[in-house]
């Protein structure tokens, strides 16, 4: 997916706005040329005042990559100006509740017992905000003008639900420049096994789960917790490669 696009992506700046090392290892997995700068958002949005998961994933990705733009923006200096910013959020969700990273091994333990024998939802929102000058005139159009009509489109040849599918694109004009920003969900259901609360402790003693979403980590010791998935399981791990792929195609492309 991103081979058609690789003379594009190689040799404009891309940023991670993520300090995490699974996205870092996903992206470099596909030899995707990136840097990463850690954002100075502080993720403290209130979770009750969005309808539903995927919006607050989505609005996080987004404050992410606008805090590494602002930051990048600071300096006056145009080769700091980057083509493309990439932020990334993921939630755990059961029974309509957002489960974020743990605050301790107690508050591990506490979602574990919560997720135990049940299928969960994960949601990773991501947002992209690139230079207008990147890409094409009719990827502008498309994405401000016509979304509902593309979104059908590829939700017809690419099988794909139209929940998945769904995006938002919006303008952004800084200092005479036009930006375009763009955010997309993907979810994935992941159903764990019955676990005891033996089970439970042992695991959250090998201190896998305190940086991670819903306390499991399905790259790791969790991936014995795991019965199935359903979905992209990178999104699971925290970037929905997939996806990313397709929009980026898209975006360069139409």
């Amino acid at each position: 997916m991103l081979e058609p696009i690789r003379h594009i992506i190689s040799r404009q700046r891309n940023i991670l706005a993520s300090s995490s090392i699974r996205r870092k290892e996903i992206l470099q997995s596909v030899q995707f040329n990136f840097e990463i700068i850690r954002p100075e958002f502080e993720e403290n949005l209130d979770k009750n005042s969005f309808t539903h998961p995927c919006e607050y994933v989505k609005e996080n990705a987004k404050q992410k990559a606008l805090s590494v733009w602002r930051q990048l923006a600071r300096n006056n200096d145009n080769n700091n100006v980057a083509d493309l910013v990439i932020g990334c959020d993921t939630v755990v969700t059961l029974d309509e509740k957002i489960y974020e990273k743990p605050k301790d091994d107690s508050d591990a333990i506490r979602m574990l017992m919560k997720l135990s024998g049940r299928t969960h939802t994960v949601f990773t929102g991501v947002a992209l905000i690139t230079r207008s000058k990147s890409i094409s005139s009719s990827t502008l159009t498309t994405n401000i003008a016509d979304q509902q009509q593309q979104q059908q489109t590829l939700s017809t040849t690419m099988a794909i639900q139209p929940q998945q599918m769904k995006k938002s694109s919006s303008l952004l004009c800084i200092d005479g420049d036009d930006y375009l920003v763009t955010t997309f969900h993907e979810a994935t259901d992941v159903t764990i096994s019955e676990m005891d609360k033996t089970i439970i402790e042992s695991y959250v003693k090998t201190g896998e789960p305190l940086d991670k979403a819903g306390s499991y980590g399905i790259q790791g010791i969790g991936a014995t917790l795991i019965e199935s998935i359903r979905g992209d399981y990178f999104n699971v791990v925290g970037l929905p490669l997939h996806r990313l792929a397709k929009e980026l195609y898209y975006m360069y492309t139409e």
